[in-house]
C-alpha cells in the first residue's frame, strides 16, 4: 500500500494533466497559425489540420490495447518522449523546402502519441488514486487542462509574435518555439518517469485477460449503439456545432489575414493575446456560467437557451468581417462575448453527452460520445478553408449562421431527462 500512495498527487495530477493539455494546443490551434505565417493557404490549412482530429476520433478504438500491452505508467513516458520527437521534428522542418508537407508528417506523430497519452493519463488517475483522491483532484486536475490551452494558444503564440520581431523571420521563430517546446516535453518524461507511482492495479494482463478485454470492449462498443434513438442522439453530437466547427478554423485565420485580404490585420501576438488569452479565459467563465444554470433548473430548461448563446454571438464575426474594425479593444470585447457564449453552450452540450452515457460503461460510453464530437469538429472544419476562399470572408460568415440552424432543430426531438443535471440545493 505505501507503494501506491508513496507520491503525492500533487506531485504529478498538476504536471501530467498540464502535458495532457499541450499537445492538443500544438495540433489544433498552434499549427493553424504557424501555417498561416508560412503562407499556405487557407484551404489546405483548414482541410489538413482538420485531418488532425483523426487520432481522438478514432481513439477508443485502441484503448483496450493501451490497457493489454504496458502499464499505464510506461504509456505516459514513452508518449511524452515521442510527442518530444514530434515536436523537434516541427522544428527541423519548418525550414525545409516543403514545412507543409513534412512538419504535418510529424505533427501525425504529436496527434497519435497525445491521443494514446489521453487514455493512459486517464486510466492511470483511475488506478494510482483512491476514490477520495480522485474527487479531491478533479477540479486540479481540470484547472491545469484548461491552463495549458491557455498557454498554449496564448502564452505561446504571444511569445512566437515576439519571435518573428526578433528574429525578423516567422521560420526562425517557430523553428525556435517547437525547439523549446521539444526540450519541455522531454523534461516531463524524465520527471514523471521519477516521480509517477508504481501502483499495483497498473500492470500489464495476461494473455487469457486479454481475451477477455477484448470481448468486454466489443460489448461495450455494442451497447453504446443499442440505445434507443441511436441515430438521432449521434446527428445530434455530430451537428450541434456544425457552425461553429467551421468557425474554429476559419476565425484565427481572418484574424490574422491582412486588411486588403479582408481580415483584421492582427500580428501574431495580438491574436495570441486577444483570442488564446483573453478569449479563452472568457470561455472559461461561460462554461462555469453554463454548469451554474444548468445545476439550478436542469439542461432541459437551458439547453435551448444555451444552444442560442452559443450560435448568435457567431454574428459578431459577420460584424467584423463587414467593417474590419482598426481598435484592437473592440476586437477583443467582440471575440469575448461570442467565446462567452461558446463556453455558455458548450456545457449544454457535454452534460448531455454526460446523460447518454449515464448508466453500465458510462466511462466507455463518454470516450465514444467525445469520438463522435471531434468527428463533428473534424469533417466540416476540413472543406471551411476552401468555402471561405470562394466566397470570401463576409459570406462565409453568414454560412456560419446557416450551418447552426440543424443542431438548433434537433433540439426538438431529442429526448431529455427533466431532472438531468438538476441539483437541488441551487435549486432552493
Amino acid at each position: 500500500m505505501s507503494n501506491k500512495y508513496s507520491k503525492g498527487p500533487w506531485l504529478w495530477v498538476p504536471s501530467l494533466y498540464f502535458a495532457e493539455g499541450l499537445p492538443y494546443a500544438f495540433v489544433m490551434l498552434v499549427s493553424v497559425i504557424l501555417y498561416k505565417r508560412l503562407d499556405i493557404s487557407n484551404t489546405e490549412i483548414a482541410l489538413y489540420t482538420s485531418w488532425l482530429y483523426l487520432p481522438w476520433v478514432i481513439k477508443p478504438l485502441w484503448s483496450p490495447i493501451v490497457d493489454i500491452l504496458r502499464t499505464r505508467r510506461s504509456w505516459i513516458v514513452l508518449m511524452q518522449l515521442l510527442i518530444g520527437a514530434g515536436l523537434a521534428g516541427v522544428a527541423f522542418t519548418i525550414p525545409s523546402s516543403n514545412p507543409l508537407r513534412f512538419s504535418l508528417a510529424f505533427f501525425w506523430l504529436i496527434a497519435f502519441s497525445s491521443a494514446t497519452h489521453d487514455i493512459a493519463a486517464d486510466g492511470f488517475y483511475m488506478h494510482a488514486l483512491s476514490k477520495h483522491e480522485q474527487t479531491w483532484m478533479i477540479g486540479i486536475r481540470n484547472t491545469f487542462y484548461r491552463f495549458a490551452i491557455l498557454f498554449g494558444q496564448g502564452i505561446l503564440i504571444i511569445v512566437a509574435g515576439k519571435l518573428e520581431i526578433w528574429a525578423g523571420d516567422p521560420v526562425t521563430a517557430w523553428s525556435i518555439t517547437f525547439g523549446v517546446l521539444c526540450i519541455m516535453f522531454i523534461v516531463f518524461s524524465v520527471y514523471h518517469w521519477l516521480i509517477l507511482p508504481k501502483p499495483l492495479s497498473d500492470q500489464n494482463y495476461s494473455k487469457q485477460q486479454f481475451k477477455s478485454v477484448l470481448y468486454g470492449f466489443f460489448q461495450v462498443l455494442l451497447s453504446f449503439f443499442n440505445k434507443p434513438k441511436i441515430s438521432l442522439v449521434i446527428a445530434f453530437i455530430l451537428l450541434y456545432r456544425f457552425g461553429e466547427a467551421q468557425l474554429v478554423k476559419v476565425a484565427p485565420l481572418f484574424m490574422v489575414d491582412p486588411i486588403d485580404a479582408g481580415g483584421l490585420g492582427l500580428s501574431t501576438s495580438q491574436y495570441g493575446f486577444a483570442y488564446g488569452t483573453v478569449g479563452t479565459i472568457m470561455l472559461t467563465v461561460g462554461g462555469i456560467a453554463g454548469g451554474f444554470f444548468a445545476a439550478k433548473h436542469g439542461l432541459k430548461a437551458w439547453i435551448l437557451w444555451m444552444a442560442l448563446a452559443m450560435k448568435l454571438p457567431d454574428l459578431v464575426y459577420v460584424y467584423m468581417a463587414g467593417v474590419q474594425p482598426s481598435n484592437f479593444i473592440l476586437i477583443i470585447c467582440l471575440i469575448s462575448i461570442e467565446q462567452f457564449g461558446y463556453g455558455f453552450g458548450f456545457t449544454a452540450y457535454l452534460l448531455y453527452m454526460m446523460m447518454i452515457s449515464d448508466g453500465n460503461h458510462k466511462t466507455a460510453h463518454y470516450a465514444i460520445c467525445t469520438g463522435i464530437m471531434a468527428l463533428g469538429m473534424m469533417i466540416p472544419g476540413m472543406f471551411s478553408g476552401a468555402i471561405q476562399e470562394s466566397v470570401g470572408y463576409t459570406s462565409f460568415f453568414y454560412w456560419v449562421m446557416l450551418s447552426t440552424i440543424p443542431g438548433l432543430i434537433l433540439i426538438k426531438f431529442i429526448s431529455i431527462d427533466s431532472n438531468f443535471g438538476l441539483n437541488e440545493d441551487l435549486k432552493k
